[in-house]
């Protein structure tokens, strides 16, 4: 499993909950921060950021090989095709 997936489910879950929370408050609670819902801001930010984070980590995960251009005496060498660590055959 590709980190970014977790990364990604966690920022989103959060950003979710932080956004709901700045719109079911009181608009009385941001006056001391000159109106500024920051929480809706801000998890609205961590929403984009988690589905971001997700997405790139679900493309990933769907490459089940990686082509090889290289020999290993360093000379160009034919394309190799060759599973990545953890996928079997």
């Amino acid at each position: 499993m590709d980190v970014r997936l977790a990364i990604g489910a966690l920022f989103s879950i959060l950003g979710a909950f932080l956004a709901s929370f700045g719109i079911a408050s009181d608009k009385a609670l941001y006056e001391r921060s000159l109106g500024v819902n920051i929480n809706l801001e801000w998890g609205l930010v961590m929403l984009g950021f988690g589905l971001i984070m997700a997405i790139l980590g679900r493309d990933r995960s769907r490459a089940d090989v990686e082509p090889r251009t290289a020999a290993k005496d360093g000379s160009a060498g034919e394309r190799e095709k060759t599973l990545r660590p953890g996928k079997q055959a």
